[in-house]
């Protein structure tokens, strides 16, 4: 296969979209477990006039291709990190800045170690390495819940969704933050979105903080029950020269329930960077 067909390969399979200022520096958007591209849909605005702004889905998600879905290579989160890697390499992407939501912050690190190249820089909008408690470490979820997490998912991924949306959200005071939610729950493949599940919250990427040598923003917000404020602290601390921002926020998805001030914390970043 040639290079220019290999690239539309890779484009079509992560439904990449290519939008802003063809002349600023590349933002990556990445999005979360359950989520697509549109999760982004109030912070591409305010990046848009100053930032070339590239948005994807991960296989399994959104329009991304599901023919294209490996059960073995998305087992792990180096599987997710690969694609990350190969839609830098089919743009040509130099010295981006990945804005990774949950997960996805652990797989910017991953592709980062893959392709230092493609990578200069972070943004971790409420990053978990680790979501299992472990001595010395509060993930926010012990073992037995975790475990219970993943059977309820796998029995009846649809009313899974529906109990859990809200909850990861946050906000009861506005329910249908939660109700977008559950639907981009929904509208992800079960069979795929088990697999995911599987891989997201059994993962354990403390180590891998450690290599990072390039600027990071860390965006927690004041309460979350996926990422509670010490998985904030704790990977503030293991990233070298990291900074940390505690957003006026609750639950887990700060760039829809508090978008004003998740774009003005990455804003400012970016423009640090300059």
């Amino acid at each position: 296969m040639d290079i220019a067909r290999r690239n539309n390969v890779i484009v079509t399979r992560n439904n990449v979209t290519v939008t802003g200022n063809p002349q600023g520096r590349t933002v990556v958007l990445a999005h979360g477990f359950g989520c697509d591209q549109n999760m982004w849909r109030l912070t591409l605005p305010a990046l848009a006039d100053d930032y070339r702004v590239v948005l994807f889905d991960y296989v399994g998600s959104g329009g991304s291709d599901a023919t294209a879905f490996s059960e073995d290579r998305y087992a792990s989160l180096a599987g997710y990190a690969q694609d990350v890697v190969e839609v830098c390499e089919a743009l040509d992407l130099r010295d981006a800045v990945f804005v990774g939501h949950s997960v996805s912050a652990m797989i910017g690190v991953l592709a980062a170690d893959m392709a230092p190249e493609r990578i200069g820089a972070h943004v971790m909008v409420a990053p978990s390495p680790r979501y299992i408690d472990d001595e010395g470490y509060h993930g926010g979820f012990g073992a037995d819940d975790i475990d219970e997490l993943l059977a309820s998912l796998e029995a009846n991924y649809l009313g899974w969704s529906a109990a859990m949306a809200p909850l990861i959200m946050g906000n009861a005071d506005r329910p249908e933050l939660g109700e977008e939610l559950k639907n981009s729950f929904c509208a992800t493949d079960p069979d795929m979105a088990r697999v995911f599940a599987r891989t997201t919250f059994l993962s354990d990427s403390r180590d891998d903080l450690k290599r990072v040598r390039v600027p990071t923003l860390v965006l927690e917000c004041a309460e979350d029950v996926v990422a509670p404020r010490a998985v904030g602290a704790f990977v503030h601390r293991a990233i070298p020269g990291s900074t940390l921002v505690t957003l006026d926020a609750t639950g887990h998805c700060p760039h829809l329930s508090a978008p004003e001030a998740t774009n003005q914390a990455i804003r400012e970043f970016l423009a640090a960077l300059r």
